[in-house]
């Protein structure tokens, strides 16, 4: 792996963690659906300047666009607002620990999908162990009654979690080659214009928010969350296929801890120094790649 490419991913990891963070801010005032709509707008500006910097061309082929439909709906539309709505329901704390569940799910489609993304025993073996971690990270959450919270919003997290993962496989099966800059806007141009049809309908009109801490939440979201980490995510993508880029969300539930203690002043246990070294061992696991061991070359007979 290049260290461009780990860059990538420890800045998407970063981003995408605190997401869950500022989610949970903005959806104290304003809808779900709100939110997703402003949070796309923020992001698909952002995105349109990159491409007129780059001076991409938008593709027009009936295959490609069906595509990029799709992918509007399943990788961002839908597991935004269900993420977004099911933290008003649960902790951001908890999404981010269940939203660490997209690899279980990309690896067996991807193993059905992918010719080139087949389930070996160190991918076997990798996401065992991230999701151990994540499992010790969820028993910091459990109580008499199970992982406390919303059932329903713990469902919706985890619905947003299928459809990341067959988004992601569709896009290395359909989409592979496409600049990553064109992939991210397209999908985020289709998702807000779906975004900005459901959200009067599912909360009867838009309710604009007042405070600036909320606006702060959805300009985060929308520039870093969506407009920055689309590019980086598209990049993974491409460079290292479905699997090993969907394991940037077994970062999630650390960032989000982390975040919790430090701004909601969470304490720090066993279970989060646990969890966090099983999930980047989990990471390091499924990346690796054994080198076939070389064949020494024949020895010429000596002559007697």
């Amino acid at each position: 792996m290049k260290l461009k490419e780990w860059g990538a991913f420890a800045v998407l990891g970063l981003v995408w963690g605190s997401s869950f963070l500022w989610i949970k801010i903005a959806v104290a005032e304003i809808g779900p659906f709100t939110l997703v709509a402003f949070r796309l707008l923020f992001g698909l500006i952002g995105l349109l300047a990159v491409v007129r910097l780059q001076k991409q061309a938008f593709p027009h082929e009936r295959r490609v666009l069906l595509a990029y439909l799709f992918m509007g709906a399943f990788n961002t539309a839908i597991p935004f607002t269900l993420i977004s709505w099911g933290e008003t329901r649960i902790d951001s704390g908890l999404a981010s620990i269940l939203n660490g569940t997209v690899p279980l799910f990309t690896i067996v489609i991807a193993h059905y999908w992918l010719h080139d993304e087949k389930i070996t025993l160190p991918r076997i073996a990798g996401l065992v162990v991230g999701f151990v971690g994540v499992v010790v990270l969820v028993s910091r959450d459990l109580g008499p009654g199970g992982l406390q919270g919303n059932t329903w919003g713990q469902l919706a997290v985890i619905a947003a979690a299928m459809c990341y993962a067959t988004a992601i496989t569709f896009s290395r099966r359909h989409l592979r080659g496409q600049p990553p800059v064109v992939q991210s806007t397209m999908v985020l141009l289709i998702a807000d214009a779906f975004m900005w049809v459901a959200a009067p309908i599912a909360e009867g009109g838009f309710h604009l928010p007042r405070l600036p801490l909320t606006w702060f939440a959805i300009a985060w979201l929308g520039l870093l969350g969506s407009c920055l980490a689309y590019l980086l995510f598209f990049y993974l993508i491409n460079a290292w296929g479905p699997t090993r880029a969907s394991l940037v969300t077994y970062v999630f539930p650390v960032i989000g801890l982390i975040l919790g203690i430090i701004f909601l002043g969470e304490a720090a246990d066993w279970r989060l120094i646990a969890g966090s070294l099983l999930i980047v061992g989990g990471i390091a696991v499924v990346n690796l790649r054994l080198r076939p061991r070389p064949i020494p070359a024949p020895q010429p007979a000596s002559a007697d």
